[in-house]
């Protein structure tokens, strides 16, 4: 087999080597392909097979052992506010291929993760640990499941080396696939350390790769902050269905195409609790559940001072522009979060009227002050599980008596309400104590049985399939202590 298995077209290079380093990645000893994502090669339109041949090629190039045909590997320089302070920062540990145009003509970056030290590495190995990679590639599989923007990943590869964190463990190399790794903190790069001209050219070029109907545009730099705006209040909106927390919204890992990526310290709330954090270095509780559209917004006024220069001549006036896109994302997010609240419980954006806002709020009022599961509740609602514990209190039974009034009110019924409900409520998430599970299995025996199972129920999160009850039930003593860690 012939090592031409990406369409690689890589336009990154047409903006100078100031947004980049070429570096290739380093070699590892003893490569072997773990995980290996067919689904999303086959909608890639990867050329590979089956032959043992291929399978020896695919394992050399995504262990970074060896260059696909027309790889133009980098790492991408990048800076940032992380936890609020500005710093520069780039891939420490990761170097694009290039980019793959699949069979309908989008284009799609391969990255490798854990790949080696790069000029951005400040000290580190450039390594990943086999249980963080297996981590990503498991949530983010779960995120595309559940119908949220994501990054992808397409396989991971153990080294045969050992990698040095507070503990030895096994190393692994994931390959991460998304529409492109242009983020917030790109233009504070490019803002930061580059010329006005390199800027203007990196907004045109981000604007042609994934807004071009926006380069007509009278002010691009605006347009460009707007389409980021309505993309991540989609994000946001998304995150907050489903009960998940980042843990880590740096405006480094704020993707300008609203993808999630980075899931070092991510985690899925189970009891209802919106200042919850499960990430060990949030001390403070900046990214908590519901400090999220905040932080986001907060991250928008980074992109926005970043394209200041570029925004008007007259910075004063570039300031009232920006400050007038900005200030559409409360009204946005407010009616968008509302309507997928609604959706939850079964009504339709059209229906939510004042008393149906109110019956969301009695609701989410009620889950926090008992610590509700957040998943199982809408579950409840939908008649999915078998009613227990704080369900069957006179609260519960009352309040889906006001929901079906206000149903039969507007024209609907619990079965129209069923149907929007179970596009919108997942019967399962990769909760925290199964993904500890899962992915220790495979860490201490090597055995992927338990990690194939769980991934296939998260692949399909709305459809009730075999063995899913097992998923579902919180963990008996709650969160506890548990925490997240970059797990870098």
């Amino acid at each position: 087999m012939s090592n031409h298995i990406f369409n690689f077209n890589t336009s990154y290079t047409s903006l100078g080597n100031s947004f980049f380093e070429l570096v290739n990645p380093t070699h590892v000893k003893f490569p072997n392909l773990l995980l290996f994502n067919q689904a999303l090669a086959k909608e890639l339109g990867l050329q590979v097979d089956q032959s043992d041949e291929s399978n020896q090629t695919l394992t050399q190039i995504l262990s970074g052992n060896q260059l696909a045909e027309g790889s133009v590997p980098m790492a991408q320089a990048y800076a940032g506010h992380q936890f609020g302070y500005f710093t520069m920062l780039g891939d420490g540990r990761a170097i694009l291929l290039g980019e793959h145009i699949a069979p309908n003509q989008k284009r799609y970056d391969i990255q490798l993760k854990g790949s080696g030290p790069t000029p951005y590495s400040r000290r580190g190995d450039g390594r990943a640990t086999l249980k963080a990679m297996l981590r990503e590639y498991l949530i983010s599989e779960a995120m595309h499941g559940l119908g949220i923007p994501t990054s992808r990943s397409l396989a991971v590869v153990t080294t045969g080396e050992k990698v040095f964190r507070e503990e030895i463990q096994d190393g692994a190399v994931l390959t991460r696939v998304m529409q492109s790794h242009i983020r917030v903190g790109s233009f504070e790069y490019a803002n930061h350390y580059l010329t006005k001209e390199e800027l203007i050219a990196y907004t045109n070029y981000t604007l042609k790769r994934h807004y071009p109907y926006q380069l007509e545009s009278d002010n691009q730099a605006l347009s460009l902050l707007k389409e980021v705006l309505i993309k991540q209040v989609n994000l946001i909106v998304h995150w907050m269905r489903v009960g998940f927390i980042h843990g880590v919204m740096n405006t480094d890992n704020m993707s300008i195409a609203g993808e999630t990526f980075d899931y070092g310290p991510c985690a899925f709330m189970n009891g209802y609790d919106p200042a919850k954090v499960f990430s060990s270095i949030d001390t403070n509780g900046r990214y908590a559940f519901a400090n999220q559209p905040g932080i986001a917004q907060w991250n928008l006024s980074c992109l926005a001072n970043a394209l200041l220069p570029i925004i008007d001549e007259d910075q004063t006036k570039a300031v009232e522009l920006a400050k007038e896109v900005l200030n559409i994302f409360p009204n946005l997010y407010t009616e968008e979060y509302t309507a997928m609240m609604g959706s939850k419980i079964g009504f339709t954006k059209d229906q939510l009227s004042d008393e149906v806002v109110e019956l969301i709020k009695a609701l989410l009022n009620w889950m926090k002050e008992n610590q509700a599961d957040y998943t199982n509740t809408f579950l409840q609602i939908q008649s999915v599980l078998i009613p227990e514990g704080i369900y069957t209190s006179s609260f519960f039974a009352e309040w889906l008596l006001k929901r079906e009034e206000l149903l039969n009110k507007h024209g609907s019924n619990i079965a129209q309400a069923q149907a929007i409900m179970q596009l919108q409520n997942p019967l399962v998430i990769p909760r925290n104590h199964w993904v500890e599970k899962v992915l220790d299995a495979v860490a201490f025996t090597g055995d992927l049985t338990s990690f194939n199972y769980f991934l296939n129920a998260l692949q399909s999160p709305y459809q009730l399939t075999t063995n899913i009850e097992i998923y579902q039930a919180p963990p008996e003593n709650g969160d506890g202590f548990y925490a997240t860690y970059c797990g870098t």
